[in-house]
């Protein structure tokens, strides 16, 4: 009995998606949503095939059970005076892992960041007005540890909806 009481606690406080079951009106949802967050919910209804407020509910358990985590605007580095990206990769020196996970979070150059396996320990996506940009950048990063770049030239594959299996 307390153990059905504890999972029923942990359930409500952590939002667990495991208990939501998601049919294929939900992935239909979905897939409309992540090909345009600004898509009315009549709109997917008529593309689903169900009512309005049927997509609004189904909407809100999505989000209320953390499947649906936000809604992102897609914003042209290039428009904003950001010639061009790179992916830079860092292989921390040995108890500099922790203070560059703190410097990160403040350098507006980056866009992504990701903790990795392998020989290094983060993936970084940058924007970049010019090439002195990005020397300014990696000579704040070295301190850190070793870095390697690759200038993107372009996405062959962006933000393709995530589908249910």
């Amino acid at each position: 009995m307390l153990y059905v009481f504890i999972n029923l606690i942990f359930n409500i406080f952590n939002k667990n998606t495991l208990n939501m079951k998601l049919d294929a009106l939900h992935s239909k949802i979905l897939e409309q949503l992540q090909r345009n967050a600004r898509i009315s919910n009549t709109a997917i209804a008529n593309q689903v095939g169900i009512s309005s407020p049927a997509v609004t509910e189904r909407i809100k358990k999505l989000e209320d059970s953390g499947i649906i985590e936000g809604y992102y605007a897609k914003v042209s580095h290039f428009e904003l005076g950001y010639d061009f990206r790179a992916l830079i990769t860092v292989r921390a020196f040995m108890g500099r892992l922790q203070p560059f996970l703190h410097k990160v979070k403040t350098l507006d150059e980056v866009i992504n960041c990701y903790r990795i396996t392998g020989n290094e320990n983060i993936v970084m996506e940058v924007v970049l007005q010019n090439q002195r940009h990005l020397e300014k950048l990696i000579d704040q990063l070295i301190t850190y540890g070793e870095t390697k770049t690759q200038i993107i030239l372009s996405n062959v594959v962006s933000n393709h909806p995530i589908l249910q299996k």
